[in-house]
């Protein structure tokens, strides 16, 4: 795994995004498909029947796509794109990212706590650093993600973090690695492109 998310195989199929012409797997990129009604949705889990329409998880990108009406081009016919379809998104994405991180918990493959946190990071059993957008900066600088291959996920706030840990606010978190924590860390990286940047970023770093 990486800071920018899961480490896929070369064989993973590629798709070329609307807005910006490029072709990249699809961990990267979000779904679209058009419903009967002709209403743009957006395909998170991947599994809704129709023809695929896909866009970078980037803010830009997506605000592109609704804008030039490049869903209408995709599709081939006339479709309606809900004002609220980023935050649509964004939602999805952040329910899947704390529902992941529940599980991860629940399982034991969790840790939450400066000083937790830091033990898993020196015995080598953290894959991700987990902290919180909004903490404090130097606070987080102290944490480092794991080295060589460890990710990095800092675009959820404490609060969220928070409901994620059944607390009212967490700053500090690891993950152990794993096919869930490969999951929470593909969907946290779309979520980190589709958000507002509000300064998550690796510690140490800019």
């Amino acid at each position: 795994m990486s800071r920018g998310g899961a480490r896929k195989a070369p064989t993973e199929p590629e798709r070329r995004c609307i807005a910006t012409g490029g072709v990249q797997p699809r961990a990267g990129l979000i779904r679209f498909v058009v419903a009967p009604e002709g209403r743009v949705v957006p395909d998170l889990l991947g599994k809704l029947p129709g023809r695929g329409i896909w866009v970078s998880a980037d803010r830009a990108a997506l605000q592109t796509a609704a804008k030039k009406r490049l869903f209408a081009r995709a599709a081939k016919q006339a479709v309606t794109v809900p004002e609220d379809l980023l935050d649509q998104v964004e939602t999805g994405l952040l329910r899947r990212v704390v529902e992941g991180l529940s599980l991860s918990r629940k399982a034991g493959q969790a840790v939450v706590g400066y000083e937790k946190v830091r033990g898993w990071l020196d015995t080598g059993e953290a894959a991700v650093l987990i902290q919180a957008s909004d903490g404090s900066a130097r606070g987080k600088s102290k944490l480092r993600p794991p080295r060589p291959e460890g990710a990095y996920i800092g675009c959820l706030t404490a609060r969220e973090l928070g409901l994620a840990f059944g607390r009212e606010h967490v700053i500090h978190g690891a993950l152990a690695g794993g096919g869930l924590t490969e999951r929470v860390v593909e969907d946290a990286a779309k979520l980190s492109g589709v958000r507002e940047k509000i300064g998550g970023e690796t510690p140490g770093k800019g």
